[in-house]
């Protein structure tokens, strides 16, 4: 049996930074970002809102979306994160 995958944005703020990241554990890895546990770009930018996620059926289809993603104009993610996100409120809580 194949394990989920997630595709995830996090931003410093609505229109702000953003960072598209993939994980098998999204709770676990947003919390990271959230608390710095992982030095690097979300820790740099202070990427710490969860703005966007979609699920996949295995972690290699959810790889392969991000590779799409993040060959995306910036207008066309901020048009994804908007659609799913129109306030780019924090979506920790509702994955936690």
């Amino acid at each position: 049996m194949e394990k989920a995958g997630f595709v995830y944005i996090m931003a410093s703020q609505r229109n702000g930074t953003i960072y598209i990241g993939v994980t098998s554990n999204l709770a676990k890895r947003v919390w990271e970002h959230r608390n710095g546990i992982v030095p690097g770009f979300t820790t740099k930018y202070r990427c710490h809102h969860l703005v966007w996620y979609e699920v996949h059926d295995s972690i290699e289809a959810a790889q392969q979306r991000e590779l799409q993603m993040k060959e995306w104009k910036r207008n066309w993610k901020l048009r994804e994160i908007e659609g799913f996100n129109p306030d780019w409120n924090d979506l920790y809580e509702r994955i936690a």
